[in-house]
C-alpha cells in the first residue's frame, strides 16, 4: 500500500512578519479590531513590530488566525478555540493546514503584485480614476506600502512611460497616471508618523530634475523605517538647501536626478556642505547614475544604489556608522 503524504502543519508555515494588519484582515475576513482584541484577551498570536512600529505578521499567524476562525465559524467559542490552538502548540501537535488552504496561501490567497499592476495600468490609461482608486485600495488589502510601490507602481509607470514613447497614449495620459500616483505615495507619505528624535534626512530632487516619483518613494521608505524625514520635491535649489541644512542640520541630504544635466549640476553640493558645522552626509541616486555608471565618479558623496530598496539599506549603513 502507498504511503499516504504527510500534510503540512501550520508550524510548517514561514514565520517571517511580513504582511500588515490590513492585509491579514483581507486574506482571514477577520476586522483589525478583532485582531487586536484576540491578541490582548488570548494571546492568538504575537506580531513582531517593524522600524516604523506597525505590526507585521507572518504566513504562520494568518494560519493561525485562519484556523481560530474556522473553528468559530462551525459554533465553538473563540475562548476555546483559543485554548484548544494554545494547548497543541505547547504539546507541539500543531494542527494540519486546511485542505483547502494548501501551502503557505493561508486565507484567501493574495492577486500577485504584476495583476495589480496591470489593472493599474488599463485603468489609468482610459482615465478612470475611481477604477484606479479601487485597485490602489485592493492592492494596500494584500500588500505593504514598499511592495505596492515598487511591484505595482513602478511597473505601471514604466509601462505607460513605454507605451507613450511609442505613440500608444498621448502625453495627457502620462501626465494623469503620474500626477495621480504621485498624489497617492504623498498621502502615504503625509500618514506615516514624523518621529523628531530620529535621525534626521532631507530628500529631494537635483536641480532642473522634475521627475521626484523615485525620491519620493525613498522618503516614504524612510520615514516608514523610523526616520525624520523632510521631502522637498523637484528642483531643490542648492544654495537654498545648504543654507537650509545650515539651520536645520540634518544627518543626511539625499537628492535625485534622472538625466546627465541635472546629475553633474550635483557636483558642487559635497563640498557646499562640508563647510557647515556639523557637515551632514550626502547621498545621491536616480535613473541617470544608474543608466551612466561613469557619472558617479564625477558627483563626490556616496552613490544610494539602483532604487529605493538599495538606498534604505546603504543610509541605514550609513546612518548605523
Amino acid at each position: 500500500m502507498p504511503t499516504l503524504p504527510t500534510l503540512p502543519t501550520l508550524a510548517d508555515l514561514p514565520d517571517t512578519p511580513r504582511f500588515p494588519i490590513r492585509a491579514v484582515s483581507a486574506r482571514t475576513g477577520i476586522p483589525a479590531v478583532t485582531l487586536r482584541a484576540w491578541e490582548r484577551r488570548y494571546q492568538l498570536v504575537a506580531p513582531r513590530r517593524s522600524a516604523g512600529n506597525y505590526r507585521l505578521y507572518s504566513e504562520r499567524d494568518i494560519g493561525i488566525l485562519n484556523w481560530v476562525k474556522g473553528r468559530i465559524d462551525v459554533g465553538v467559542a473563540v475562548r476555546r478555540a483559543a485554548a484548544e490552538i494554545g494547548a497543541m502548540r505547547r504539546s507541539g501537535r500543531w494542527p494540519s493546514v486546511p485542505a483547502s488552504l494548501p501551502g503557505p496561501a493561508v486565507g484567501r490567497a493574495a492577486a500577485p503584485a504584476d495583476a495589480h499592476s496591470r489593472r493599474l495600468y488599463a485603468a489609468l490609461v482610459a482615465h478612470a480614476e475611481a477604477r484606479a482608486t479601487g485597485v490602489l485600495r485592493a492592492a494596500h488589502a494584500e500588500l505593504d506600502p514598499e511592495t505596492v510601490c515598487l511591484r505595482v507602481l513602478q511597473p505601471c509607470l514604466v509601462a505607460i512611460g513605454a507605451a507613450w514613447h511609442r505613440g500608444e497614449v498621448r502625453i495627457a495620459t502620462e501626465h494623469f497616471a503620474s500626477q495621480l500616483l504621485r498624489g497617492h505615495i504623498s498621502a502615504l507619505f503625509q500618514a506615516e508618523p514624523t518621529r523628531r528624535n530620529a535621525a534626521r534626512i532631507v530628500v529631494g530632487c537635483a536641480p532642473h530634475e522634475r521627475h521626484d516619483i523615485g525620491a519620493l518613494m525613498l522618503a516614504l521608505f524612510l520615514r516608514r523605517a523610523g526616520y525624520h524625514v523632510e521631502f522637498l520635491g523637484a528642483d531643490v535649489h542648492l544654495a537654498d538647501l545648504v543654507a537650509h541644512a545650515r539651520a536645520s542640520r540634518p544627518d543626511l541630504v539625499c537628492l535625485s536626478a534622472n538625466a546627465e544635466a541635472t546629475a553633474l549640476a550635483l557636483a558642487p553640493l559635497q563640498a557646499q556642505l562640508d563647510a557647515l558645522s556639523p557637515a551632514p552626509r550626502f547621498g545621491f541616486g536616480g535613473a541617470a547614475f544608474t543608466q551612466s555608471p561613469a557619472l558617479r565618479a564625477q558627483v563626490p558623496g556616496l552613490y544610494l544604489g539602483q532604487g529605493p530598496t538599495d538606498a534604505l539599506a546603504r543610509i541605514r549603513e550609513l546612518l548605523a556608522t
